[in-house]
């Protein structure tokens, strides 16, 4: 009788490097840390754009090139550059406040279509047309401010009252805002059918420089509007709160330590409440800008997305309202020059990639990385 023999199976072969890595959280993270990882994380950013752009046959140099000069290549660009960047400042603010109390308010483009809903019912429902600037744009600003306010406090008392988690109600209001404006401008406020209201008279336009070229010829063309104004007062008035008034030292209290700002007695919930609101009012203050000082109309899909770039810009900016400015600036910029290259969707791929690098760098900021030998 024949006997079967039977071989070990082969063993598959593992490589495993002599060495891993291992994170360790930081007890004290260095000042000089978080802004060199933000610029790390730039960097990244920008290397990661250039090299898709030559593999699909572009040419990166050509593409930044171009975006610089449409964006900063002159006075009368950079006026444009900065009617973009206006609303992202706004915004930033608005996400900035709350995520200094670790509120992540994902809803500030909801918030932005609510201000400049809020802004057109002045034009629209309580005045004439023959009503004076004088009583327009103050209305209007309260307006939109209130109603962005709104919509913000809807997510805090939530929040405050049954836990819900913010990123969920404030993501989830951003489409009824936008199925609410599509309402009014298809429907009730239509010129015409058409899916934008009627042009709102002069008087409801914030000024501009261009309007004042009679007086100095050398505004001629240059589009930035009193809303620009409104921004700086805004960055201004919120590093007062939050430097120097009781109200931002408990802000940042409950984002540092929310136990010890319970323990000292700050009331959370009302905070919360508060915060949002806030928050809320500077992106509907936004939206009553762009209505008021661009496009002079309510309108379906006026914003290219600024509540959601301005989650970047925040962090960016790693929360100080100064740092808003500039990098509002450079993002008003990418929306300037995405429109002279092809394809139009590199400054939305640049900021996707930027957002990506940011969040991951966040890693080193709490953690050390350190190689460990592995003993055999």
């Amino acid at each position: 009788m024949a006997q079967t023999i039977q071989t070990p199976a082969p063993q598959a072969r593992t490589f495993r490097l002599p060495i891993r890595l291992k994170l360790e959280p930081r007890l004290e993270t260095p000042n000089w840390l978080p802004w060199a990882t933000t610029i790390g994380s730039i960097l990244t950013a920008l290397v990661a754009t250039a090299l898709i752009l030559w593999y699909v046959g572009g040419d990166p140099l050509q593409s930044f090139r171009a975006i610089y000069r449409a964006a900063f290549g002159s006075v009368g660009v950079f006026s444009d550059t900065l009617v973009k960047a206006t609303p992202l400042i706004l915004t930033g603010l608005a996400c900035l406040l709350a995520f200094r109390m670790r509120l992540w308010n994902i809803g500030a483009e909801g918030q932005f279509y609510l201000g400049a809903w809020g802004a057109t019912l002045i034009v629209e429902g309580v005045l004439g047309s023959d009503a004076s600037a004088w009583l327009f744009i103050p209305l209007m600003v309260l307006s939109g401010f209130f109603f962005g306010a709104v919509w913000g406090f809807i997510p805090g008392l939530l929040k405050a009252r049954f836990n819900v988690n913010e990123i969920i109600s404030t993501l989830m209001l951003n489409y009824i805002s936008l199925l609410w404006v599509a309402y009014w401008v298809f429907g009730p406020w239509s010129e015409r059918g058409f899916q934008l209201t009627p042009t709102f008279p002069r008087a409801a336009w914030l000024p501009r420089l261009t309007d004042y070229a009679a007086l100095v010829k050398d505004l001629s063309g240059l589009t930035i509007h009193l809303g620009f104004v409104f921004a700086i007062l805004a960055v201004v008035g919120v590093w007062y709160l939050l430097e120097r008034t009781r109200f931002g030292y408990e802000i940042r209290l409950i984002g540092d330590n929310p136990n010890a700002a319970q323990y000292a007695g700050v009331n959370i919930a009302l905070m919360t409440i508060m915060v949002f609101m806030l928050s809320g009012g500077l992106a509907g203050l936004a939206g009553m800008s762009e209505v008021s000082g661009v496009v002079h109309r309510l309108q379906d899909r006026i914003s290219p997305g600024y509540g959601f770039t301005a989650i970047i810009v925040a962090w960016l900016a790693k929360l100080n309202p100064w740092a808003v400015i500039p990098v509002a600036i450079i993002f008003g910029g990418l929306l300037i020059g995405s429109r002279e290259i092809q394809p139009s969707g590199i400054a939305r791929m640049l900021q996707g990639i930027l957002l990506f690098t940011l969040i991951s760098s966040e890693v080193l900021n709490h953690y050390s990385i350190k190689l460990e030998r592995i003993k055999a």
